[in-house]
């Protein structure tokens, strides 16, 4: 008998439709939600982050959203804890955690038990580092990363201040590069029973989802929910603020360029965006891709072939299959 505990992680793109997916699937297998999403654990941050409606939730228990106040930072382990946390509920209540979102990121730490307790910080050291950034720009400080850590450099975009600062700094405090601490933790087996699903689309399909999304946001009040945060006394340095959809249109209220201008970028950088975060999943080893297009998007079809590899793996029984 198997005594590692079931886990199904359902990830993808952004726009891509993880949402209705996700909550057929917890209805089909007896699941409840945790969402691996780094903004939706924001309140106030409804319409940006694309945040599941109450009514969306069709009863399906969500996790991870709604948890903290804009003005508080939120990472990695933070995540971690708040999501281990959560599938201990799940798994008292007799069913199985699925973890939802893009934050591929995120989702490797839960998965295969990042530890992120041996990595200490140095407040002085980073400091140094943001103040290189600042001064020379982050090209500057890329290319110090780049010296020491030539995979982290290929992999952390240079614009990425915060990830690079964190690569500089674990060098400096360990004398051996993250990469290398991470090619370890990847190699380590994971302590549950998983699936992990990676839904796609065609890159040109999912470009118009990206931009007719962004549209809607704009029509359901974007701009009014980033002026109250704004008002509020949120900006463009706290965490928060850093998601998609904010720190452009906090760029058009503080006179940065016009609206018709910020919404081009923000759609630019969602695509871009997209395409990162398919870069991440096709690295990782375990993921069983669900390409829409195969299943000539027919959601009852797609489910179908999540449920037949969640049978083969052993995660779900037969019975498993009735909606509860």
């Amino acid at each position: 008998m198997n005594e590692k505990k079931p886990l199904i992680i359902l990830a993808g793109p952004t726009a891509v439709g993880k949402t209705s997916l996700s909550i057929r699937l917890a209805h089909a297998v007896g699941g409840e939600i945790v969402s691996a999403d780094s903004m939706q654990v924001y309140r106030h941050m409804d319409i940006g982050s694309a945040k599941i409606r109450p009514e969306e939730q069709e009863g399906i228990p969500h996790y991870l959203i709604d948890c903290l106040e804009p003005e508080e930072p939120f990472h990695v382990a933070a995540f971690q804890k708040l999501a281990r946390e959560a599938m201990e509920r799940i798994w008292e209540n007799g069913h199985i955690p699925i973890v939802t979102g893009g934050t591929g990121f995120y989702i490797r730490a839960l998965v295969y038990d990042t530890d992120f307790t041996e990595e200490p910080s140095a407040p002085r050291i980073r400091k140094e580092l943001e103040n290189l950034a600042k001064e020379q720009g982050p090209e500057a400080l890329h290319e110090e990363l780049a010296k020491v850590d030539a995979a982290s450099a290929k992999a952390i975009h240079p614009h990425n201040v915060k990830r690079v600062v964190r690569a500089l700094e674990y060098y400096r405090l360990n004398g051996k590069p993250i990469s290398l601490h991470n090619e370890e933790e990847r190699k380590k087996a994971s302590p549950y029973q998983f699936a992990y699903f990676v839904l796609n689309d065609e890159r040109s399909h999912l470009y118009e989802r990206i931009d007719r999304r962004v549209d809607q946001m704009m029509e359901q009040g974007l701009l009014e929910e980033v002026k109250r945060l704004k008002d509020r006394g949120l900006s463009r340095d706290m965490v928060s603020m850093q998601g998609l959809g904010y720190k452009e249109l906090l760029a058009y209220l503080d006179g940065e360029c016009t609206l018709e201008e910020a919404v081009r970028i923000l759609k630019r950088d969602t695509r871009h965006f997209a395409k990162r975060q398919l870069t991440w999943f096709k690295r990782e080893e375990d993921v069983i891709w669900i390409f829409r297009p195969d299943y000539n998007y027919d959601e009852e079809a797609e489910l179908a072939a999540v449920l037949e590899c969640l049978r083969e793996k052993g995660i779900i029984e037969m019975k498993n299959k009735e909606t509860r």
